[in-house]
């Protein structure tokens, strides 16, 4: 059990898909307008990601390393297409509002490079916690973008007025410039707070 969770919070701290490994950056400034639009991407990645790994670790002696990548994007595909039609009938205002980059998760380095780098090459469990831990790490960042963002932005959480009428809303935050701006911000603190951290165990473990 141990091992499992170390494997599903390396996803969400140490290898954070935006936040450490700046992977699939493109939605995280498209849609993170709105902390909804966030949280929905987030958790269709989550889904995806998932998924994904389960199926290539599930069926990785039977595919032929020769046509690996083209089966680790049909698997992709197909699950992408189930998110879709399911917020298609469910969601409508949700698949509208992603539009075109709700496809694009097909193509998103980090669903192709934990299929290529962990599920193929270990068994289910361990692949689904590593996909469970990816996912949530990447769901966490889009959410924590999309707060800021639309908070700063246009005063709201989740549609909810927080700021007062008072306050004057910085339109940059929900345009890609000020995306763009505040994403580096948060790397270049997640990193500083990584290596303080790693810094403080190194320094109790010589004491």
């Amino acid at each position: 059990m141990k091992e499992l969770w170390n494997i599903f919070k390396k996803g969400i701290i140490a290898e954070n898909p935006i936040f450490v490994l700046a992977l699939s950056l493109c939605p995280a400034l498209a849609v993170t307008s709105t902390a909804t639009n966030a949280l929905t991407m987030g958790l269709s990645v989550l889904f995806v990601i998932t998924a994904n790994n389960t199926v290539v670790s599930f069926t990785r002696k039977l595919v032929n390393p020769k046509v690996r990548v083209p089966v680790y994007i049909t698997s992709i595909a197909t699950i992408v297409t189930v998110v879709q039609l399911v917020l298609q009938a469910y969601f409508p205002h949700l698949y509208k509002a992603l539009g075109i980059y709700l496809s694009l998760i097909v193509v998103f380095a980090i669903i192709l490079a934990r299929a290529e780098v962990f599920a193929s090459k270990n068994s289910v469990i361990p692949s689904f916690f590593d996909g469970l831990g990816m996912g949530c790490g990447f769901a966490l960042a889009m959410v924590s973008v999309g707060i800021i963002r639309e908070l700063f932005g246009a005063g709201t959480i989740f549609g909810i007025h927080i700021l007062g009428s008072w306050y004057n809303p910085a339109l940059i935050m929900i345009l890609p410039p000020g995306g763009f701006i505040l994403i580096g911000y948060l790397v270049a603190g997640y990193k500083m707070m990584l290596e303080r951290s790693a810094r403080l165990q190194a320094e109790r473990g010589e004491a």
